[in-house]
């Protein structure tokens, strides 16, 4: 019968000042031990792990998260799983949480803000370590204030709030971010076409309010500007980032007459859908019609042809989310230091949907 259970007749279970007695220490030191957060002696942590082995001491993680310790959980919440955007950027994060000892949940919002807030609450009260919230933000006030509000209590118990793919909250909000060049992405796929004769270029796709419509739209528009082209508010059809989205809306631009020679879809899923609409009005890609995409998710190779578009690194987004989520980030130097947010690169996919455009006669 352990020693602890002798003093009870065998129905005491070992706490942590049964523990400290054992080990002739504090109980201050017993949990200094046990949660890892203070340089303890190697002798007196020898001592306490011995008394703990010797107790059968289990920690209780309810108290432990009830006194606000870490309960080795990361956070993630996302748009929707099954979308590859997102699914990419989770399996970074659950990667690299599995790495440190983490155990990883994931929360789907299905688009909802005020769902994306809930599960923020939620995953506070369970004491997770961090919470990684990914995918663009809306523009509402009100929202910003609820989200900053949040990443305070998070932080004020030494939890961190990271916005992955999305922009920072503002000055004095406590939260840690990784970006991608979204702006530049768009630039550089616009000047692609512009560069092989395309000027009349449907944009289409992605939610208005979105974060990442207003960059990917902000950087198409610089680079229309730069080369001396006119945006056509007749040729943007903003609404949904969905293949189903893509196919009605590229048939209906089909429909209405609007001359065109190549299409932006804002992502690639958007541009499967479409490829398809083309090919239902038997247009061919590219002889017809140039089209690119955005994000370089395996649909851009399945297609064919193959999808010109953005590569962005997702799965590097996540692990590095998760990195600075728990403060074991290597590369700090890398944020921009007023915003503590790291910014990684786009780069350009050049594949075989894109042709040069025959100069009128």
């Amino acid at each position: 019968m352990r020693r602890a259970d002798k003093a009870n007749g065998g129905k005491h279970r070992a706490t942590v000042t049964d523990v400290a007695a054992h080990a002739g220490v504090s109980t201050a030191t017993v949990s200094r031990v046990l949660n890892g957060n203070y340089p303890v002696a190697a002798a007196t942590r020898a001592k306490v792990e011995a008394s703990v082995r010797e107790l059968g001491y289990v920690v209780n993680a309810h108290a432990r998260a009830l006194a606000g310790s870490s309960t080795g959980t990361v956070g993630i919440i996302v748009n929707e799983v099954i979308d590859p955007f997102y699914a990419y950027i989770a399996r970074g994060v659950e990667r690299e949480a599995a790495r440190q000892g983490r155990l990883c949940l994931v929360c789907c919002t299905q688009g909802d803000p005020e769902r994306e807030l809930a599960f923020i609450d939620l995953l506070d009260e369970r004491r997770a370590d961090s919470i990684v919230v990914v995918g663009g933000s809306i523009q509402d006030r009100r929202y910003t204030l609820e989200l900053s509000t949040r990443a305070r209590q998070l932080h004020a118990r030494g939890a961190l709030l990271v916005l992955c793919g999305r922009p920072p909250l503002g000055d004095g909000v406590p939260i840690a971010g990784v970006e991608y060049d979204n702006e530049g992405g768009a630039f550089a796929l616009t000047d692609h076409l512009l560069t092989r004769g395309h000027e009349r270029i449907v944009y289409l796709g992605g939610p208005p309010r979105l974060s990442t419509t207003r960059d990917r739209l902000a950087g198409h528009r610089r680079a229309l500007r730069t080369r001396g082209a006119s945006p056509d508010a007749s040729l943007l059809r903003t609404g949904a980032f969905s293949r189903s989205f893509g196919h009605r809306e590229m048939a209906e631009v089909l429909a209405d007459g609007t001359e065109f020679t190549a299409v932006f879809a804002a992502n690639d899923i958007v541009a499967a859908g479409a490829a398809q609409a083309l090919e239902e009005a038997g247009l061919r890609v590219p002889d017809d019609v140039s089209l690119v995409g955005y994000d370089d998710i395996p649909v851009a190779q399945e297609m064919r042809p193959r999808l010109t578009t953005v590569h962005i690194p997702l799965e590097e987004m996540g692990r590095q989310a998760v990195r600075l989520g728990l403060g074991t980030a290597a590369g700090d130097d890398w944020r921009e230091p007023e915003s503590g947010v790291l910014r990684l690169g786009t780069h350009l996919v050049v594949r075989d949907s894109v042709a040069p455009r025959d100069p009128r006669p």
